[in-house]
């Protein structure tokens, strides 16, 4: 038998039995080698059970790349660059694509080093009729979306690693000496040698931001940074350093300003590993759900709660818990002058107006004045008001997910809990991480039942643990900023809650909304839509990762748009796992082959892709 298959294999001369060989071969390979049910679990119509999956997932010993593209920086301040992947080598996986790439070119209103493609559309915001609400610090998106890569700095460096990236960065990567001159008497940020140092001051932290942190909390005790108060929100954050010295606080902090003329403030806190956000409060809402904050903070942020008929303060007053509170730190606290005064009088008519309470106003050793307010936990006060101004809203006409959405000219009705819900809401930190969300409770949908989200929960700890962390050789020491592109339940990041890194969970705009349940567990989170660019600088997070997203997208937009915006906001070095379908890996493939990143197939249906350092040679390669 053997010497007649090599002889018909060697002569030819029966070609239809050589082709049914052939194929028969090929049906056996396949029918052994092939697995296609093994997906990462995750919850989408149905979650297995925990024992099925666990089968899924045998650990395996980690394989590593070499590296073709090398660190061209790493003589200079930074460790090389170890490529690393599992179960299989780097041999394309598809056909091969050719896409055009061209280098971003800057303009009079940005850097091409810093562009970002939803704020910088000049072209969008000189059409503006107005600018009196903030208008031309909001999204305002080209079409179509920009396909060029993002330059990198001249003499960019890998990034300082947490936890000394807290107190100081290379200056190199983010060259901007604005604000060392503009707050160079307030300890903002000072430059030293190669670093851009950050000495925990601020305008309003005159003893040092641990400090003020301290002080807070001594004329508020229930406060309880890290175990009432978990979750909290920055506005007009400057460096983030509050957020940042919050961390040893066990307190997570989304901390955001404009891009304005205060050059790189969100970019500073992001490199220095800071959870921080690009937006302003004009006339859209904040991409949050309703009473999702634990705590709310402005320390000379400059806005004007009362204009507009009191929309800024009621925004906030949207997103802050029942029960949560509002630090305000500012000049018309405790300062005596005319128009600090009139700011101070249009507050207190303001905050009367929305039934928030005015729990504690204290000064300082230093002077610096704090009123902390908080919010109501039930109805009661709204339906007594001798004035219906702002009136409450209608339910069914306010859409549930804050994207594009004007802002509220009317007061949502608190939720109605129960005395123990009221008591107990939220669930003091760590334990909040894995009990019942409130949130979860009032979910209508089988989809996400209560035992689903148990279910989800143990099987990320389970996987996150067998295979982020034993079967792909990844230097998690690198890893700092992580985004989760669409988060579930947040059972990701609640698997990661115990290592020295933050993660952004984002809740697709056409998907599930899981948002509240995600800050009900204590962690962070926002709305976007991919196909749009997500609002942060160049290079600001080390690692993506998702989990049948592009199925979606790809009915309303070009994968190709997404996968260019994923290059933009990755760092040099950073990485990516895509779960998905087969079908659709093996178009995102050959599109990150195109940009030189290495990738590799985790058992055959998970794509872990590294980002290397190239960039096209000329304005234009293919």
């Amino acid at each position: 038998m053997a010497t007649s298959i090599r002889t018909l294999l060697s002569e030819r001369r029966h070609p239809f039995l050589l082709a049914f060989f052939l194929l028969s071969l090929l049906i056996l390979l396949l029918l052994l080698f092939s697995d296609a049910s093994s997906y990462l679990p995750f919850p989408r119509d149905v979650l297995p059970s925990s024992s099925s999956s666990s089968s899924r997932f045998l650990p395996s010993p980690p394989i590593s790349l070499p590296n073709p593209y090398p660190n061209p920086c790493s003589d200079a301040g930074g460790e090389p660059l170890q490529e690393a992947a599992a179960d299989g080598d780097d041999d394309g996986g598809s056909e091969g694509v050719a896409v055009r790439w061209e280098i971003c070119r800057g303009g009079k209103t940005f850097q091409a080093v810093e562009y970002i493609p939803c704020l910088d559309n000049w072209k969008a915001i000189k059409k503006l009729k107005s600018r009196r609400h903030m208008e031309h610090r909001e999204r305002h998106c080209p079409k179509p979306s920009p396909r060029c890569i993002v330059p990198l700095p001249r003499g960019y460096k890998v990034p300082v690693p947490w936890p000394k990236s807290r107190d100081m960065i290379w200056y190199d990567n983010v060259p901007h000496t604005k604000l060392i001159e503009y707050k160079k008497d307030q300890n903002w940020v000072r430059k030293s040698a190669d670093y851009l140092v950050f000495p925990g001051g601020g305008t309003q932290f005159k003893e040092g931001v641990s400090s003020y942190i301290e002080f807070i909390e001594q004329i508020l005790p229930i406060v309880s940074w890290g175990r009432r108060t978990r979750v909290i929100l920055d506005v007009g954050c400057g460096v983030a350093s509050f957020g940042g010295y919050l961390l040893d606080k066990d307190v997570i902090t989304m901390s955001f300003a404009p891009k304005d003329e205060h050059e790189a403030q969100i970019q500073f806190a992001l490199e220095r590993g800071i959870p921080a956000f690009l937006s302003v409060i004009g006339t859209q809402r904040l991409a949050f759900p309703d009473n999702v904050f634990d705590l709310i903070h402005c320390a000379r942020c400059r806005v004007h709660w009362d204009g507009d008929g009191g929309k800024p303060l009621m925004e906030l007053n949207r997103i802050l818990r029942p029960g949560g509170f509002f630090v305000w730190s500012a000049t018309p606290v405790y300062r005596d002058d005319g128009r600090d005064q009139a700011v101070w009088n249009a507050m207190v008519a303001l905050t009367n107006s929305i039934c928030w309470k005015t729990v504690v106003k204290s000064t300082d050793a230093s002077g610096i004045g704090v009123v902390i307010y908080q919010k109501p936990v039930t109805n009661t006060c709204y339906e007594e008001r001798k004035e219906n101004n702002p009136p409450l809203c209608i339910e069914k006409n306010r859409p549930s997910i804050s994207w594009y959405v004007p802002l509220d000219s009317c007061l949502p009705r608190i939720p109605v809990l129960s005395s123990d819900q009221q008591d107990n809401w939220p669930t003091f930190w760590p334990d909040r991480l894995n009990s019942k969300s409130s949130s979860l409770s009032e979910e209508q949908s089988n989809k996400y039942a209560e035992e689903k989200f148990i279910v989800d929960m143990k099987l990320w700890e389970k996987l996150v643990t067998e295979v982020c962390f034993h079967d792909l050789a990844i230097n998690w020491s690198n890893i700092r900023n992580v985004m989760d592109m669409n988060a579930g339940f947040g059972g990701f990041a609640a698997a990661l809650v115990n290592r020295p890194l933050w993660v952004m969970n984002v809740v697709p705009i056409d998907g599930p909304d899981t948002l509240h349940i995600i800050f009900d567990r204590g962690l962070i989170g926002i709305y976007h839509d991919w196909c749009e660019s997500f609002d942060t600088y160049p290079r600001t997070y080390d690692m993506l990762r998702s989990t049948f997203l592009f199925e979606n997208l790809t009915e309303r937009c070009d994968i190709l748009d997404v996968v260019v915006e994923m290059d933009r906001i990755l760092r040099p070095g950073g990485w990516v796992f895509i779960q998905d379908t087969t079908e659709m890996i093996k178009k995102m493939r050959p599109i990150l082959h195109s940009l030189h990143w290495v990738t590799s197939l985790y058992k055959q249906h998970i794509l872990v892709g590294k980002k290397g350092f190239w960039h096209p040679d000329s304005e234009v390669s293919t």
